[in-house]
């Protein structure tokens, strides 16, 4: 029986369970170095993010380099996700104008966009500012809001001449420096939520076989299938691919951070292969204080609908320069946790911040000290509804979340070789580790994202027998030190170990008693 949640034992109580929710950590100057990224990975990094916002390919060439070498010496399962920058308009090259830097605005002050203006300067006592995109002169009408740096400066379109300039009036002024971001919340841009830049960055991601694709700004379906489709296009295609069976696609990770992604939200979770809630941009797009109700609502509907979710940006922000976060800090990671999510990011964390390794731990010792409670507060989630229960593979997986609750599971483990199982099983919420095993490299990377699951890159036993394969499982359980004697671990295995559509069996492995054992049958 669980200790009272109230007592002094409860809350000392150490955490014993591998972490459910996994750590993805964005690559920048303080994290691409050999030494850095090996500590990042051994501190719990399960997927690294190039952020294509910044750097060229050139540099994401070397960067990428460095990191595969780092998976590679790690022995680890490790994942990599390309994020694309999307449609972000951003003010052109501000001079400093003085010793701070930039050009500042005060309330009341008008402002001038103008098209073809390369660097801002001031023109007839008005401050006049380039963009990035053409569109601002076309689609923001008078009356709506124009936001710069993340909404710290806010103004209103007074005034448009269109494809030429908008003169907008500071409610809320600031300082104006370089690339500044420019949100505009009220206005409908005919623009696309693919750009160039963003196809060039995609067709190299796809080229260098990356293992997630994100799509920043996302509005509809349609848009995730087009750069799937452009995705597929591009990616080397191997001759042995033909036999393996393997799914080769590169998984699209969709970036929920515009009011019409949360509209479209249901069809953009069927199109997608996971979701992110980008807050930042969705801070500035819509009201602040919707931002929470909105990400429990897109993580419940994740976990309904069966798509891994990460909750991204400024989770740990005040430990780019400090070595503890916040006690607010901390407990946004918590509730992300409790909420249901797969992953949570660090962004500028790990790319800029002072001290990469230190964030990381601290992020994983608060989801672990989280999960460690989560049975005890009563807050596991319910198994989702999904929409491929049909399917043989989704039914036993549910199977086996009964069979899990039943017995008191102290951990599962499967041999998902193209890793659907182990999806479908994460899928169900368990709150027990999943250790997935597979032959294949690919599969083991994407398995890295899946919330509980802890992939394992390994060959089938030569015999090929489940019961050589169950040796191998109770070893590596018993050296995780989470199961004593006689604690049930239930076993997902097709016969023979590592091909595709395998009639497979559920099994219940009493620890240190390898005679017992229930046996059912579905596909894999």
């Amino acid at each position: 029986m669980s200790p009272h949640p109230h007592s002094v034992s409860w809350i000392d109580a150490e955490p014993t369970r591998p972490p459910h929710a996994k750590i993805v950590a964005t690559l920048g100057p303080a994290s691409d170095s050999d030494e850095m990224l090996e500590k990042l990975i051994e501190a719990g990094v399960s997927i690294f993010r190039l952020n294509f916002s910044h750097g060229s390919l050139e540099e994401m060439d070397n960067r990428l380099a460095k990191v595969r070498r780092a998976i590679d010496n790690s022995g680890r399962c490790v994942g990599i996700l390309g994020d694309l920058q999307g449609p972000k308009m951003r003010v052109g090259i501000v001079p400093d104008l003085d010793e701070d830097g930039g050009m500042i605005v005060n309330p009341g002050d008008d402002i001038m966009f103008r098209k073809d203006q390369r660097e801002a300067e001031i023109i007839d006592g008005i401050p006049t500012f380039g963009a990035s995109f053409d569109e601002l002169y076309n689609d923001v009408l008078p009356g709506q809001r124009v936001l710069i740096n993340d909404g710290m400066i806010r103004m209103l379109a007074v005034d448009q001449v269109p494809g030429e300039s908008l003169r907008c009036r500071v409610t809320i002024g600031g300082r104006i420096t370089s690339k500044k971001g420019i949100n505009l919340p009220e206005s409908e841009l005919n623009m696309p939520a693919i750009t160039e830049k963003d196809w060039a960055c995609a067709k190299w991601a796809a080229e260098n076989q990356l293992d997630y694709v994100a799509l920043s700004f996302v509005r509809t379906a349609e848009e995730i299938r087009e750069l799937k489709t452009r995705l597929e296009e591009w990616r080397p295609k191997a001759d042995e691919e033909k036999y393996d069976g393997i799914d080769h696609s590169i998984p699209v990770v969709a970036k929920i951070e515009k009011p019409q992604a949360v509209k479209n939200l249901d069809d953009i979770i069927e199109a997608t292969d996971a979701v992110m809630v980008a807050r930042g941009d969705l801070g500035v797009e819509m009201d602040v204080a919707k931002v929470p109700v909105i990400q429990k609502y897109i993580l419940s509907r994740c976990n309904m609908l069966g798509k891994p979710v990460i909750v991204a940006t400024q989770m740990l922000e005040t430990m780019i320069d400090s070595v503890t976060p916040t006690r607010a800090e901390a407990s946004d990671v918590a509730n992300a946790v409790l909420d249901g999510c797969d992953a949570v990011m660090l962004s500028g964390e790990t790319a800029v911040g002072k001290h990469p390794r230190v964030v990381v731990e601290t992020m994983q010792r608060i989801i672990r000290v989280t999960e460690s409670r989560m049975d005890d507060l009563a807050l596991n989630q319910a198994t989702p509804t999904l929409k491929e229960y049909p399917f043989r593979s989704a039914a036993l997986a549910k199977g086996v979340w009964y069979m899990a609750e039943e017995l008191g599971a102290k951990a599962i483990a499967v041999w998902s070789e193209a890793g659907g199982m182990a999806r479908y099983l994460s899928q169900n919420n368990f709150r027990v580790p999943i250790y997935a095993y597979t032959s294949s490299k690919i599969a083991s990377r994407r398995m890295a994202l899946y919330g509980g699951v802890t992939p394992i890159y390994t060959q089938p036993p030569d015999t090929g027998r489940l019961r050589d394969w169950t040796d191998m499982v109770e070893d590596l359980i018993r050296s995780e030190g989470i199961t004593n004697d006689g604690d049930p671990v239930l076993l997902v295995a097709g016969k023979p170990l590592g091909a595709l559509l395998a009639q497979s069996t559920v099994s219940i492995l009493r620890m240190g008693d390898l005679s017992s054992g229930f046996r059912v049958s579905t596909d894999l």
